[in-house]
């Protein structure tokens, strides 16, 4: 790919809580033609998501939480969504581990990667790590709610994985990262399809 990019300029647009650029290059097409475009991106960094799931009992533990952007595009209730977080220094899985303790309040044990995919190439450089995981009550360690500090503000869910497939289907659940997890467990929890 490198004979088909030439950068021009890389101009530093913010460096706020992540890092805004506008960068000019030229591409040369699938014809062979050299075109000039523009793009912004976004990079907040690599993070990871988790989403446990109590095989005896038929349950995930999801948090509901405030996310100002879908705010500002009409959704005024808390999202539904998979714990997740920024990697910081940490490796995908370590990042789930402490995710899942400090959110809902649950030492995780055999995480299992299902993926890593770009959650918004067109404009955003991140790439999310999604786990799964089975918990049991035995597992819980801590009321969870995330930290204070950091201004987070997360009720801890539990509720049926069939439920939480039917809220992606109505609505109610709309984060991308939980409707992907959700739908992954339907597929290969045996549990859940007898």
């Amino acid at each position: 790919m490198q004979d088909r990019i030439r950068i021009n300029s890389v101009v530093v647009l913010s460096d706020n809580w992540g890092v805004l650029k506008k960068t000019t290059f030229d591409y040369r097409n699938s014809k062979g033609v050299w075109e000039p475009q523009i793009r912004e991106t976004y990079d907040r960094g690599h993070g990871a998501t988790v989403l446990p799931f109590d095989p005896e009992r038929g349950t995930v533990l999801l948090v509901r939480q405030f996310r100002y952007p879908a705010y500002v595009e009409g959704h005024e209730e808390p999202l539904l969504e998979a714990c997740a977080g920024l990697l910081d220094a940490d490796d995908p899985e370590t990042c789930a581990r402490r995710e899942a303790e400090e959110e809902l309040g649950y030492r995780l044990r055999d995480l299992k990667l299902v993926m890593m995919p770009f959650m918004s190439p067109g404009s955003v450089t991140e790439k999310l790590a999604f786990f799964t995981a089975h918990y049991s009550a035995a597992d819980r360690v801590s009321d969870g709610g995330g930290h204070v500090d950091e201004g987070e503000d997360i009720e801890v869910v539990e509720m049926l994985l069939r439920h939480a497939y039917d809220a992606c289907l109505d609505g109610r659940i709309i984060d991308a990262k939980t409707i992907i997890l959700v739908q992954h467990l339907m597929l290969t929890e045996a549990s859940v399809r007898k």
